[in-house]
């Protein structure tokens, strides 16, 4: 049981750090990535469905994405879309494809997303912990119900700590990349 509790919780973190690499790729840098358009929607056919599943979203050139839809009516729409979200870029139709020009960023703004990666961080963190809050309660219940040693649920509580500490670290080491790669000119 005690290891079922502590595998369900390592999962668990695992994708918590996931999510963290997910929120790191929106966040953009002075480099284009196809993930920077992964929370956009279209319009299509009256349903929001996301970008990536109406069109091929590559890189063309180091500051520029090349939105391609599969349907050619789609790009007034894919355009829009872009428009409307916070991603701060303005979009250019060009015939049957969409480019998106990344402005580079100025020294204002590589602080401001640098901040931003810093609370998904801290996020994750806390969502980590609070993982191991519960992981703890769930030890602190076997050994209440006697079904396991308090010994048991001690070297537990320590083994989930431990698991807690390596995902933390994970997470930091992220940051520290995601940071230096924010604030490198």
């Amino acid at each position: 049981m005690i290891e079922e509790i502590q595998q369900d919780a390592a999962e668990r973190m695992d994708k918590s750090v996931a999510a963290l690499a997910t929120a790191f790729a929106r966040i953009r840098t002075g480099r284009a990535n196809p993930a920077l358009l992964d929370g956009i929607t279209v319009d299509y056919y009256g349903n929001p469905t996301p970008l990536k599943q109406v069109a091929s979203i590559t890189v063309e050139e180091a500051r520029n994405l090349l939105v391609t839809p599969w349907e050619k009516r789609l790009a007034p729409a894919i355009e829009k879309a872009i428009l409307a979200s916070d991603l701060g870029v303005t979009p250019a139709s060009s015939g049957d494809v969409v480019r998106v020009p990344l402005p580079p960023l100025t020294e204002e703004n590589r602080r401001d997303l640098a901040r931003q990666a810093r609370q998904e961080a801290e996020n994750a963190r806390v969502a980590i912990r609070n993982i191991r809050r519960e992981a703890i309660a769930d030890f602190r219940e076997l050994v209440r119900e006697k079904e396991a040693t308090e010994d048991e649920g001690r070297r537990a509580e320590q083994a989930i700590q431990r698991t807690t500490d390596q995902h933390i670290g994970r997470a930091d080491t992220a940051l520290a990349e995601k940071e230096a790669d924010l604030l490198a000119i």
